[in-house]
């Protein structure tokens, strides 16, 4: 079990440091015990519905044989978007947001024609 957690956490930093935007690791078995049990490892930003899914996501999922019986192991991987295509998905997230640098405004000196002196007010 100990040795489970060690290296699930050792994907993640792989993964992580690789320049993934998030990862997930699932390992379901029995690990170490005659109970099976699911352990969920996860690190980062990772998007589990919608479009998106099927670009940005890439998932892996593996079976090992062992002497008590098979572990199973799932990997999500969710890639960073590149504009370029080459590393992650050409198009960007449909949640993206991007904030532009303010324009140059010019300064407009406004003189009124009327002002409080020039109004005659009528006496009734």
């Amino acid at each position: 079990m100990a040795s489970a957690f060690m290296a699930c956490y050792g994907v993640l930093r792989f993964v992580m440091e690789s320049g993934a935007k998030g990862c997930e690791v699932i390992v379901s078995g029995k690990l170490r015990a005659q109970r099976a049990k699911a352990m969920k490892f996860k690190d980062g930003y990772m998007i589990s519905s919608g479009q998106p899914v099927n670009e940005y996501i890439d998932s892996a999922v593996r079976h090992v044989l062992l002497r008590q019986g098979v572990l199973g192991i799932k990997v999500k991987i969710m890639l960073d978007w590149d504009p370029k295509g080459k590393v992650g998905p050409i198009t960007p997230l449909p949640d993206l947001v991007t904030i532009h640098s303010p324009k140059e405004e010019e300064e407009y000196n406004f003189t009124p024609a009327l002002t409080a002196a020039n109004i005659e007010i009528a006496a009734v």
